[in-house]
């Protein structure tokens, strides 16, 4: 189980029912908009079978009379007639209210996940980097799930009962206003006291619930570490662990056992003891004069109505409670701000570049480290088709200036240009249209090679995948698959080896055909054999185009236009690889003397 990703209803938090929070949850009734007329009618239906149900204890009540008055063989038949056509006339509106809410249900919700989505995948990148997957997932999986439990069924469920309490109570009045007002005094205090009990063994309910996840999160634990269990031999350990955990869950179940056992004798003599209580006031009523039997048969029935509808109010107001929390999860993932693909200034620019990149005294820090200089006064001017290399150590900077040619993320000062224009000019679909990017961690989607390829330009025709594979020397290994370009590649490309996903990366990038390619160490994580293969792809690809070669085995590089070396977010050496290397105390050099080292006793041992 994974502790970050909520799996159940239960699992979300509830929020306290107030005006701004019911304001915020009926913004997203405007999804229900489109189908108000089916809505509407639906709660026609509702409240229509809703009176309906009421007429029944009346009716009965009606039955019991005439049989005291001696006149029921005149009145059974009518009575018997009316409460067919009201059990048909309510069953009709309930079937039509179901079926109607139901389908507005599904058509709003399948256009909030539509709105929830489309506005997710164009949030910036900052925002994914301040929030799990598992809890994006959630806001689209668990918390519209409960909306389509609540959206629509939870205000019907809760007019219904206002109804029938509403409606009950009137007729209770009309009927005895003295025995109404003793059932007022007795009753709803019994249920609102059972109310009160059930959500103390709910609270101790959850205890257990809490304890048998941790117990599984033990057991999955457990099961994906199986070789470091027995590599340390602690099989042992882990079982004694697990029962500790077990024997809690059993002690609290016990607990909890005794205290329903307790609800369960409250609610014989609570709900029972007080309408025996009814019973006994109506019946000394009856025998005053002042009701007759069937009135007294009605209003046992209604109390009984109004007795199990307030308990039901509780359940209600607890899925209130969690549609509330469920919809603030939701609008704070709606109130984040998309990605800025507006000019207020001018027309965005959508034209092909020429890719001229220029870097003009650009300061950048991480929004979640503004005190920290990734990069800093950075002036660079990288011509078009020039094959540039950026070189340094670890957080020098150099993936950062990917991120930020690909704009996820802005300068926090100075300029970032292609041909002469401001990055910020730039529609950022078309911008990033124009730019390929080969990293060195390859995610492939768990489709086929072909579809995996074809993802750098959708609607493709399949000889240009093909043509795209070939390029990429990727045919090579495809043809020897059983099922070719239709291979399945498995969750993240698992089934395939880093060379191999490495070729794919690299035809999807031809297939897009950028004018300007980033290499972010795209071939780092390969052994020798694989990496002469995708080099020679890579050459391929960059072939007509401006290149930027973020590398860490400057074997790869010697044959740059340009190489720049970053230290601590500033250019200390840039120049060709025959310049850099004359420097003996340059930190090129020193890379290049340490990497021939590291070979040269890799090859000794």
């Amino acid at each position: 189980m994974n502790p970050h990703h909520k799996n159940t209803t239960s699992d979300i938090k509830k929020k306290k029912i107030t005006l701004s929070g019911m304001k915020q949850a009926m913004k997203l009734y405007g999804f229900i908009k489109p189908y108000k007329t089916a809505y509407f009618f639906g709660l026609f239906f509702l409240m229509g079978s809703s009176l309906a149900s009421l007429a029944f204890p009346k009716l009965l009540g009606d039955l019991v009379s005439a049989g005291d008055r001696g006149d029921l063989s005149e009145n059974i038949t009518k009575i018997t007639l009316i409460l067919g056509a009201i059990l048909i006339v309510q069953a009709s509106f309930s079937y039509l209210r179901t079926i109607l809410f139901v389908k507005v249900t599904e058509k709003s919700l399948a256009d909030l996940r539509q709105y929830t989505y489309s506005h997710l995948i164009r949030l910036p990148l900052e925002f994914f980097n301040q929030h799990r997957v598992g809890e994006l997932n959630s806001r689209i999986s668990s918390d519209i799930s409960l909306l389509q439990e609540t959206l629509t069924s939870t205000l019907a469920d809760f007019l219904r009962q206002m109804i029938i309490i509403i409606g009950g109570i009137t007729l209770l009045l009309f009927t005895s206003p003295q025995l109404t007002l003793f059932m007022l005094l007795i009753i709803p205090a019994v249920v609102l006291l059972s109310v009160f009990f059930g959500r103390f063994i709910r609270r101790y309910s959850k205890q257990a619930q809490q304890q048998v996840a941790e117990s599984n999160t033990i057991v999955e634990e457990t099961l994906q570490g199986i070789q470091s269990v027995k590599a340390y031999t602690n099989e042992d350990y882990e079982t004694e662990r697990y029962g500790i955990k077990t024997q809690k869950i059993a002690e609290i179940g016990i607990i909890g056992g005794l205290y329903r056992g307790a609800f369960s004798a409250f609610l014989i003599v609570g709900m029972f003891g007080a309408l025996v209580a009814v019973v006994w006031k109506g019946a000394t009523l009856l025998s005053a004069g002042v009701i007759d039997s069937g009135q007294l048969f009605s209003f046992v029935l209604y109390s009984g109505f109004i007795a199990g509808t307030i308990g039901g109010l509780a359940s209600v107001f607890a899925r209130i409670q969690r549609f509330l929390g469920a919809t603030e999860d939701l609008f704070e993932l709606f109130t984040a701000q998309k990605e800025n693909t507006q000019s207020a200034d001018q027309p965005l620019i959508t034209q092909k570049l020429k890719g001229v990149i220029e870097f003009r005294d650009l300061v950048f820090s991480y929004p979640s480290r503004p005190d920290e200089k990734v990069l800093d006064k950075l002036s660079l001017t990288i011509e078009a088709n020039q094959k540039v290399a950026i070189v340094g150590a670890s957080g020098a900077g150099k993936s950062t200036i990917a991120a930020l040619l690909l704009r996820l993320y802005e300068p926090t000062s100075g300029a970032l240009l292609f041909d002469d224009i401001d990055s910020k000019a730039f529609e950022l679909k078309s911008l990033r249209s124009n730019i390929g990017l080969v990293p060195q961690d390859i995610f492939l989607f768990g489709g086929t090679i072909m579809e995996n390829i074809a993802y750098g330009r959708p609607g493709a025709s399949e000889a240009e995948v093909l043509a795209a594979a070939t390029s990429a020397n990727a045919m090579e290994f495809i043809e020897r698959l059983p099922q070719g370009m239709n291979t399945l590649v498995g969750e993240r490309g698992t089934q395939l080896s880093g060379g191999q996903r490495q070729r794919i990366a690299i035809a999807r990038a031809i297939l897009k055909n950028p004018a300007v390619l980033i290499l972010d160490e795209a071939t780092s994580a390969l052994d020798s054999e694989s990496e002469i293969v995708v080099q020679e792809a890579l050459n391929t690809l960059m072939m007509g185009r401006t290149s930027i070669v973020i590398a860490h085995r400057l074997s790869t590089i010697i044959d740059a236009d340009w190489i720049v070396v970053l230290q601590k977010g500033v250019i200390s050496e840039q120049g060709t690889h025959e310049m850099l290397i004359k420097n003996e105390d340059g930190i090129y050099r020193k890379l290049t003397m340490l990497q021939d080292i590291s070979s040269f006793t890799s090859q000794q041992g």
